[in-house]
């Protein structure tokens, strides 16, 4: 887990410069070691050139044979690598058995030769979460790509002159060759969702390589201003199977899956909730390979919930060492500003990933495994069952034209409050595709608010509900089959815009790798294929396969749990104690220039006013972009003037 940054230029005099600065942006990433290597795109004094930027988090072979850019001496080929490739033993035997010699003992040079040697077409072979740029000396190009899910974040920017790539939006800024610019659409998105949708960001020049994207990149590309990037990685097409052959499947795959990512050279760990997801996890974990250490946090405090009882009786069934850490009000919300300073991006979520890491980190722990993504493929979220209940509902005025509900939406709904009366005219107003109602359920700011702050969706080039056309074209048509559509769209747009990203910055600030044993390639492709029929038959429990798989592993006590959650009373505490902080948020996105200033401090207020009539998620968007700016702001007066 690590840092990487790229420029590519004819400037070749500041490409250095900007890939110091780029580096020192992102030391959190890679505090142990860093490296800056340059090479020609062409011959001649006009070509462009290319330079590779890392920061170093040593998690396999911890010498210097590690050390990125690494570079092939045999073609002069060069990496810069973020991440884990777990069959990398597999590949380096294959690669042995071809010839290739090995001067370490980790997944980088493993990753650089199957490049080498088999180009784009190693991307089929690995199993892991990665973003990656490679240079291949031969014809002059840079391959950058990133996992079938998007579990490591690349973002790319273009100006007039040159291309800019890194780990981490703060990093591309810090370069100086990019503006800072703010764009609408992206924060149209980010307000609509509670996090930047991909490709978009909040900043006009700066995109998200997709998850499952790759893209080349010649002296050619300096003229393209939206680049070529294109898909390596599909949601598989619908497999024929049965429920006895499946359970037997899925506990194959998810062994292998944890076991392969159990693998590390420093003290590892697992996240543990009161939830069977990190149960499973950490029950898999034990029984591979012994001794488990899990990690827990709860707080005392006069509001919210935690899970730290359940997480400690699930710990003792399982015999693993346990650590828990236990926090106050003061403490939690010292953590809060923290975590809000150290965001790469403004987002609602995260703040649960930033204490538990901090604690996990405190006690040596360089890896920790999460069960994170186990809700998107086997269908953990309630909307599995809601969506298709939703629909039957809506059946007999499906025919009616959209303009003719919203109408008679109106009338029907007039005695409601407010908020419940919004919801209900967006439903009126939606399609009724699982898609469509899947979107309505994740909306945090609802159409009438955006457009009272003053951003139209038609106005922008986006989609009606506020998504650009690229943010679901990976989704793959599933037909009739409503689990599987859900399914890949949380996929993408909830756990890969906002639980994934979020994870990988708020771990990253702690120099900790965590790692989703459930989105292990293999694992993932099999469930990703199958029918909803097995996953979810008619009146099955929810992870209804999860379940089957893990009965054997897991005390029934945990099985049958219900839900609770780690909440925290941040509405309160926006309310009172972070109230300062929390109005001159406001007041900084009020006077960003692309809102209408009188609207911002209306809405938010009008959102603290109805108290628990409306989720504190929703104010909450506003503060993270106004804190976003703030520290933006604090980081434009450190950087390099812009040059382009």
């Amino acid at each position: 887990m690590c840092g990487i940054a790229g420029v590519v230029s004819r400037n070749r005099a500041r490409i250095e410069p900007a890939l110091r600065a780029m580096t020192n942006a992102m030391v959190h990433r890679g505090p142990d070691d860093e490296g800056v290597e340059q090479f020609h795109l062409g011959s001649g004094e006009s070509a462009p050139a290319v330079g590779f930027g890392f920061r170093r988090l040593a998690i396999l072979d911890l010498s210097p044979a590690g050390h990125q850019p690494m570079v092939n001496p045999a073609t002069g080929d060069c990496l810069i690598f973020n991440g884990e490739i777990y069959n990398f033993r597999h590949i380096r035997t294959r690669l042995r058995t071809a010839g290739i010699r090995f001067h370490s003992t980790g997944d980088t040079e493993v990753l650089l030769h199957a490049l080498s040697n088999w180009g784009e077409a190693a991307l089929d072979d690995l199993d892991g979460m990665f973003a990656f740029a490679f240079y291949h000396a031969a014809t002059g190009r840079i391959l950058l790509a990133r996992d079938h899910l998007g579990i490591k974040p690349l973002y790319v920017a273009r100006t007039g002159d040159a291309i800019v790539f890194a780990s981490e939006v703060r990093a591309i800024l810090a370069s100086g060759l990019v503006p800072d610019d703010l764009d609408p659409a992206g924060i149209a998105g980010f307000l609509a969702y509670g996090a930047p949708q991909d490709p978009l960001t909040i900043h006009r020049h700066i995109r998200s390589l997709s998850g499952g994207g790759c893209e080349w990149i010649d002296r050619e590309s300096l003229g393209d201003p939206v680049g070529r990037p294109r898909r390596w990685w599909n949601f598989p097409a619908l497999a024929a199977v049965s429920e006895p052959a499946v359970v037997s499947r899925i506990r194959t795959e998810l062994t292998t899956s944890v076991l392969g990512q159990c693998v590390a050279d420093v003290p590892l760990g697992v996240f543990l909730s009161g939830g069977i997801d990190s149960a499973a996890i950490a029950a898999f974990a034990r029984q591979e390979t012994g001794q488990v250490c899990t990690f827990s946090v709860g707080f005392v405090s006069s509001a919210g919930r935690d899970e730290l009882e359940d997480a400690r009786a699930t710990a003792q069934a399982l015999g693993t060492r346990h650590f828990e850490t236990v926090m106050d009000d003061d403490w939690v919300q010292g953590q809060w500003q923290q975590w809000m300073k150290s965001g790469d991006r403004p987002s609602i979520d995260g703040l649960n990933t930033f204490i538990v890491s901090g604690a996990v980190s405190d006690s040596g722990t360089k890896v920790a495994l999460s069960g994170l993504g186990a809700d998107e493929l086997f269908g953990g979220y309630g909307h599995f069952h809601s969506i298709p209940d939703l629909r039957r509902l809506l059946r007999p005025v499906g025919w009616v034209p959209r303009s003719v509900r919203r109408v008679l939406a109106q009338v029907a709904t007039s005695v409601l409050s407010p908020t419940r009366r919004q919801r209900a005219m967006a439903l009126a107003s939606s399609g009724t595709s699982p898609l469509d109602l899947l979107l309505l359920f994740r909306r945090l700011t609802v159409d009438s608010d955006l457009n009272w702050l003053g951003f139209d969706a038609k106005a922008l080039g986006l989609r009606p509900d506020f998504l650009c056309d690229a943010a679901v074209d990976r989704l793959r048509p599933t037909g009739a089959d409503q689990f599987r559509a859900i399914s890949q769209a949380e996929c993408v747009l909830y756990m890969g815009n906002t639980l994934l990203r979020d994870v990988d910055v708020n771990s990253m600030a702690h120099s900790l790798e965590v790692r989703v044993p459930f989105l292990g390639r293999w694992l993932a492709d099999y469930a990703c294929g199958l029918p909803g029929a097995v996953q979810s038959p008619p009146g099955s429990l929810p992870k209804h396969l999860l379940r089957q798989v893990v009965a054997e592993k897991l005390p029934a006590a945990i099985l049958v749990r219900p839900k609770k959650g780690f909440t925290l009373p941040v509405g309160e505490w926006m309310r009172t104690t972070l109230r300062g902080p929390c109005e001159a948020a406001i007041d900084e996105v009020a006077g960003c220039g692309l809102f209408s200033a009188t609207a911002t401090r209306q809405l938010y207020r009008r959102y603290l006013e109805q108290g628990g009539r409306v989720h504190w998620t929703r104010p909450l968007a506003l503060v993270a972009l106004g804190c976003y700016l703030i520290e933006q702001n604090g980081r434009r007066a450190l950087r390099p003037v812009f040059a382009g």
